[in-house]
């Protein structure tokens, strides 16, 4: 007769002491693997999920009543660590607000791992109580799904779940990152067993090693790519192109290299890393998102060669350049999943690692660039620079970010929210030689979840994070203020209140009231200063002059705090558009050619 399955030493254990092992060798593993930051939100069905992390001290376990919020805030901690945090919910709908923070994961390319409880294999479609059909809930927008067995300690089944727990951080962790869901079938009882657990330490390898060690690698390009690359940075007019990173740190530093040794001018990203990094000699052009803006001006800066890293600019004006000039060679070096090149202006696209790419030629390149080619864009950035600063007039929003990123001191992070702050700061935020770690939630650019992210970013580097942030957006994640709690998460929120949707001013609907201010604009006519006396959060008024003073002092306070500045929509785009026009003229007369 065949013999049956070894089990591991707990030799005889209820369904409560198999529930309650089996779960505490995933996550023992997962701890094995490096993940240590855990966000939970109340629920029955994940009791398991809940206790195994709670008693265990290798994980910081923290709880918010939201799953929007929890997900987000895990999301900043991997974003900021390179690590991916675990959320964890119970059963039915708690596991779809999880979502758009999974999404904007994928497209982030940000490690993210979901671990959602759900009813047993019996009670699946069956009319049970909050229960829905989580299999493969999240779609294409998973980098790995784990549909986890039933629990059992029998031993093969309890190799393969620490194997999984392995390929779970792995796939989350790979190349490209992104975000796993882990799905967890759980009967009752629920309840933790106080059984010994001979069985977790029996299982697992010894000196706390992970059961699996899986390296995912990065693409490499091959030598003979290199070689045409080598050949192709030896053009008088070239140009680097540096979008948003997922790993800013590597590749902007990289790409930084590479510009100082080709002479070529970088346009940079605020989210790329090589905006606000020393420049090592190269020059990270300022202002090219308001002078690319005119046509006469991107037809005279006609490139030869365009090198492009990273996710698709933020700056709709360096898009609208690469547009201008689709017919020169473009070359775009990715080693990620998604394709990023939305314009279709791309003649050569590279599957490799973006960084390691950029460091080798760095290595073999010749300063190639001419000398009437780096003049032009010096003339093109002192004139914008001349221009912005002497018209005068009324404050704008810009002004705020061009405040903000000269004023937060290096070793602290910056969080812009999506929609009009992240553009301003492309436009208004110039290079500084000083190193200061940008992030955003660019992947999907939706302005949910702002707040949670950013304190997610803090508590994952220990470090005074800024986040500015308009008030639709902070209305929409006014629940994130709840981590305001955590000690080691200190925020200071720039809130650009403009009681309203502005950036829908920038597009051609804004012609059509009344219709356009009640469904678009939505002027909501609400104090935001509630949000923060809610959670006991300080909140100051200052004037955009005042700003830079008022921002110093409330990271001096070390205390999680929201500075408003007021403005008007009306101003904001008639200060845009009338520095638009002055910078356009400046740019065109200094690109003249003089007899």
């Amino acid at each position: 007769m065949p013999r049956p399955p070894r089990r591991c030493p707990a030799q005889v254990m209820g369904s409560a002491a198999e529930t309650t092992l089996w779960v505490r060798a995933f996550c023992d593993e997962l701890a094995r693997a490096g993940v240590h930051e855990v966000v939970v939100v109340p629920g029955s069905r994940s009791t398991p999920l809940v206790m195994a992390f709670a008693r265990d001290e290798r994980f910081t376990v923290r709880v918010h009543l939201d799953e929007r919020s929890a997900a987000f805030f895990a999301l900043g901690v991997g974003k900021a660590s390179g690590v991916p945090a675990v959320v964890v919910t119970t059963s039915g709908t708690a596991t779809t607000n999880v979502f758009p923070a999974l999404i904007e994961a994928a497209q982030s390319e940000a490690p993210l791992l979901v671990l959602t409880a759900d009813r047993p294999h019996h009670l699946r479609d069956s009319d049970a109580n909050q229960a829905i059909d989580q299999l493969r809930l999240f779609g294409p927008y998973v980098r790995a799904f784990f549909d986890v067995a039933p629990p059992t300690m029998e031993e093969p089944a309890v190799r393969h779940l620490r194997t999984l727990a392995g390929r779970a951080v792995a796939a989350a962790r790979g190349v490209p990152a992104g975000p796993v869901h882990v799905n967890f079938p759980l009967d009752k009882p629920l309840e933790p067993s106080d059984e010994p657990n001979e069985a977790l330490s029996g299982a697992g390898r010894s000196a706390g090693a992970p059961f699996v060690h899986v390296d995912s690698g990065r693409l490499a390009v091959s030598s003979e790519v290199l070689e045409a690359l080598v050949a192709a940075l030896d053009t008088p007019r070239g140009l680097i192109v540096a979008g948003p990173s997922a790993d800013p740190a590597r590749s902007g530093a990289a790409a930084i290299r590479l510009a100082a040794a080709t002479s070529f001018p970088i346009l940079a990203d605020p989210l790329s890393g090589a905006r606000y990094a020393p420049s090592h000699g190269a020059h990270v052009v300022a202002g090219y998102d308001l002078f690319l803006r005119d046509s006469d001006v991107r037809a005279a800066l006609a490139p030869s060669l365009v090198l492009r890293v990273g996710s698709s600019p933020t700056s709709a004006a360096l898009l609208g350049w690469l547009l201008h000039h689709k017919g020169v060679r473009h070359v775009v070096v990715d080693g990620g999943g998604r394709w990023k090149d939305h314009g279709a202006t791309a003649t050569e696209y590279v599957h490799a690692d973006a960084a390691d790419t950029l460091a080798t030629l760095a290595e073999r390149a010749v300063s190639s660039a001419a000398d009437e080619w780096l003049a032009a864009w010096r003339s093109a950035e002192s004139a914008t620079r001349a221009a912005a600063v002497s018209l005068g007039g009324e404050r704008h929003e810009g002004e705020v970010l061009a405040t903000v990123s000269a004023t937060v001191p290096e070793a602290t992070n910056l969080f812009v929210s999506s929609s009009m702050p992240i553009r301003d700061l492309d436009a208004f935020g110039f290079p500084r030689e000083e190193t200061l770690q940008v992030f955003g939630n660019r992947g999907a650019s939706g302005i949910d979840g702002i707040v949670s992210t950013a304190f997610g970013v803090a508590a994952a580097t220990g470090r005074p994070t800024v986040c500015v942030i308009g008030d639709v957006a902070l209305f929409h994640d006014q629940n994130g203020m709840l981590w305001s709690r955590e000690p080691d998460a200190c925020v200071v929120f720039v809130l650009i209140d403009n009681d309203g949707c502005g950036i829908f001013h920038m597009l051609p609907i804004a012609r059509h009231d009344p219709e356009f201010t009640k469904y678009f604009v939505t002027p909501h006519g609400l104090d935001l200063r509630h949000i923060a006396d809610m959670h006991g959060v300080a909140f100051t008024d200052s004037e955009i002059d005042a700003l830079g003073d008022a921002l110093s002092a409330a990271l001096e306070s070390a205390r999680t705090c929201v500075v408003r500045v007021r403005t008007d929509r009306e101003t904001n785009l008639r200060r845009r558009q009338e520095i638009a026009h002055a910078v356009a003229e400046a740019v065109r007369e200094a690109l003249t050619p003089t007899d």
